[in-house]
């Protein structure tokens, strides 16, 4: 049997699976913890790959690692780590983002320039904060990469002292902020912007079925990819398939056949890891925003789904805003969640619990919508991520999104969609290998729409009330 590992390394865990590389099937998976904060030592995603890893690769023909995105690695001459690596959630950058944004002249003009405006999340408005207040760390950076990028360096026996030339994807270089996924190349000039005068070298950008190289064992490492484009390949979605997942953040993203341009910018042009695109917007707040109302209600997640049972649609007029870490979208990288709409009657754990579910999915929502701008509308929506495991939240989904919601079956998309892509590479092939998910559950869209309406329309009155 000729075998291929994917990797994920997320926020939170590197997750790795060992699959058959014609059919998918699992054959064997391993896990290990990140660090928490928002600012995290490459090295500890490399040692934590390794753990992942122990034991799985034996035998192993092919590897592919799919990464958090956006998150700024910077090496010297020598290949060490300036600092520790900024992630996609240090919202420091944020007044760096809009100083990016006037410096050449506004959203339309980052827009045209590379489908996306920068917000903090992005790794160009990350260089712009670092070479402001550390400009000594900026002096010695020479090459920058993205989290996916150096554990493929590593995989191929990068390490200091032994600098091989980084690797990176079209999926992944289009969240960096000077990579243009419609011309397919870097925009240097925006990253000099960006790092005040400073060129350090990039990754070389390969095509989707490229390999990056061999470990140094022989096993071929293809060329990776960022997270979401890992989903998308590992959920095999086609056109008219949105993609909503609910981990630590929240993303709804499609696949598009050419470059899609969003005015507002609220909808990033990013590409995919099939050749195509991927418009995506993103969220800063999802599974979160269940988790930590369970704290605070002093119950497991279990026990807040059966509590929000108990509440009727629109949880007797309690809504929660859900920017609990600030928001990408809406940009409010400064607020904070709230509750609004308590009076005696409805202050109670279940209306609380309820609120939790619909205010995260209703921002979803918001984010289904600007999607819709740029692409056509959703025949289906599929759910994936931790909270998707909750049949209460496909049910208030299809709900407030009207659309009809398929979950499919639990699973590591992430770390598939890399091995699928490591099978690719290894295979060879005008298209990555037929692997199909299985479905769970399908819910249809209620046939009328009026609950829903009303739910947003209660969220969309709070937040206009507190953010105008």
């Amino acid at each position: 049997m000729t075998t291929v590992a994917g990797v994920d390394s997320s926020t939170q865990s590197c997750k790795v699976v060992v699959c058959d590389a014609d059919s998918g099937a699992i054959l064997r998976r391993g896990q290990a913890a990140h660090p928490d904060g928002t600012e995290v030592a490459p090295s500890a995603w490399w040692d934590a790959l390794r753990t992942a890893s122990t034991g799985l690769l034996d035998g192993v023909d092919a590897i592919a690692v799919a990464g958090q995105q956006h998150g700024l690695v910077a090496l010297d001459t020598e290949g060490t780590t300036v600092r520790d690596a900024l992630l996609w959630n240090d919202t420091r950058s944020a007044a760096a983002a809009e100083d990016l944004i006037t410096e050449l002249g506004g959203p339309r003009a980052w827009v045209d320039a590379v489908g996306s405006v920068p917000l903090a999340a992005l790794t160009i408005a990350k260089l712009r904060w670092m070479t402001d207040h550390e400009p000594e760390l900026a002096d010695r950076t020479a090459h920058v990469l993205l989290p996916h990028d150096y554990l493929t360096w590593r995989l191929r026996g990068g390490e200091s002292g032994r600098v091989l030339e980084p690797t990176t994807d079209r999926g992944d270089a289009s969240g960096t902020g000077y990579w243009s996924p419609g011309t397919g190349c870097y925009r240097h000039d925006l990253l000099a912007l960006a790092f005040r005068g400073r060129t350090p070298a990039l990754p070389r950008v390969l095509g989707p079925a490229d390999a990056a190289g061999r470990t140094p064992a022989g096993m071929l490492v293809a060329a990776g990819t960022g997270d979401n484009a890992g989903a998308a390949l590992g959920l095999d979605i086609v056109a008219g398939d949105v993609v909503i997942s609910l981990g630590t953040s929240g993303t709804a993203f499609a696949r598009a056949d050419s470059a899609c341009v969003d005015p507002s910018g609220a909808v990033a042009g990013f590409a995919d890891a099939t050749g195509a695109f991927l418009p995506l917007v993103c969220t800063l707040n999802a599974a979160r925003v269940l988790t930590s109302t369970a704290d605070l209600l002093g119950v497991d997640l279990a026990t807040l789904e059966t509590l929000a049972t108990h509440a009727p649609p629109g949880a007797d007029g309690v809504v929660l805003l859900p920017y609990l870490c600030g928001e990408r979208t809406p940009n409010l990288p400064r607020a904070a969640g709230s509750l609004h709409g308590l009076r005696p009657g409805a202050m109670r754990p279940a209306t609380v619990a309820r609120a939790a579910f619909e205010g995260m999915l209703c921002n979803l929502a918001d984010a289904l919508d600007r999607l819709g701008d740029v692409v056509a509308a959703p025949r289906r929506v599929l759910l994936i991520g931790g909270a998707a495991r909750s049949p209460l939240v496909a049910e208030i989904a299809a709900q407030i999104f009207h659309v009809d919601v398929t979950v499919p079956e639990p699973n590591e998309y992430v770390a598939l969609g890399a091995a699928r892509q490591a099978a690719w590479a290894l295979l060879g092939g005008a298209q990555p290998p037929a692997w199909h998910p299985r479905t769970v559950s399908e819910t249809a869209a209620p046939s009328d729409d009026l609950i829903g309406r009303q739910i947003r329309a209660e969220y969309h009155r709070a937040r206009l009330a507190l953010y105008g």
